[in-house]
């Protein structure tokens, strides 16, 4: 696969009234298009900072930043203004404007952009479809659950045709019901629209079936792999007081009292396809 971003050698120091404070040190990696992209980390670890050089919101210190084979860093403002068009970024307030409906705040960017108002309306009502919100079209934003309101702020993201969207905790601020209905349309719009998704979160199981993860310590990356890979190393997480999904914790506590099971669990059905075999010889 092709790289959407790149990142070589990225530092980011910010200077505060009582020192210096090292965000990121040397950070190297590079995202493929089409993947959802985790990355988890304790807070302060750095994950904010990173995505937030990954379209120069915050300008690196040292390194080089590459989307699309352009180097962000040799940009005039106008071209980085156009460059950024192509990295949405959605955070956990939902940024909705509480006097327009549904439908006007997805037509917003849109109208900005200049896109003619029927046009806007057209692709809004679309994009309404995509998310699993057309009946929520004329509702306002005070009318919506948690994870509606979340979904309405990655269409209104859609709305600007994106080649990457970065969530920045999108599911901080709600319940276990709104969580699954953001993943569940992270996952759609992936699958579905080819769309690379770069997804910070500090709840494991979001990234269970993320195509690459990333863990962050300090400033640094201290683990890198797939699911399966990051999460069969319990121990060393446990080092930096990261947790794991919940059914991979149970996972290890059987293999702590002697049962032999594989390493890595994600989810329920391998712990019970593992089980039952061990089950059956007793």
């Amino acid at each position: 696969m092709e790289p959407i971003i790149e990142l070589t050698h990225v530092s980011k120091t910010f200077h505060a009234q009582n020192g210096e404070v090292e965000a990121l040190r040397d950070i190297s990696l590079s995202i493929e298009k089409g993947d959802i992209f985790g990355i988890i980390g304790l807070s302060g670890a750095g994950k904010s900072t990173l995505v937030r050089c990954l379209n120069l919101l915050e300008k690196p210190t040292d390194g080089e930043v590459v989307v699309n084979g352009n180097s962000l860093m040799s940009l005039s403002n106008k071209q980085l203004r156009k460059e950024r068009q192509r990295i949405g970024m959605i955070f956990q307030h939902f940024n909705l404007l509480m006097q327009r409906t549904v439908l006007d705040n997805i037509c917003f960017p849109l109208e900005i952009a200049g896109v003619k108002k029927s046009e806007a309306r057209k692709r809004a009502l679309e994009l309404l479809e995509v998310v699993d919100l057309s009946e929520k079209a004329k509702a306002y934003p005070a009318q919506l659950s948690g994870g509606q309101k979340q979904r309405v702020a990655i269409a209104g993201v859609m709305a600007m045709k994106p080649e990457c969207i970065v969530l920045d905790e999108p599911t901080a601020m709600l319940d276990p019901n709104g969580r699954k209905e953001v993943i569940r349309t992270v996952h759609e719009l992936n699958r579905v629209e080819g769309i690379t998704m770069v997804l910070i979160t500090h709840y494991m199981e979001e990234v269970v079936d993320a195509d690459r993860v990333i863990v962050m310590d300090d400033g640094h990356i201290v683990m890198d792999g797939t699911p399966k890979e990051i999460f069969s190393r319990v121990e060393e997480l446990k080092q930096y007081r990261m947790d794991v999904p919940q059914v991979t914790e149970l996972a290890w506590e059987l293999q702590k009292k002697g049962i032999p099971l594989p390493d890595g669990i994600l989810r329920k059905s391998e712990l019970l396809d593992a089980l039952v075999p061990i089950l059956k010889e007793e």
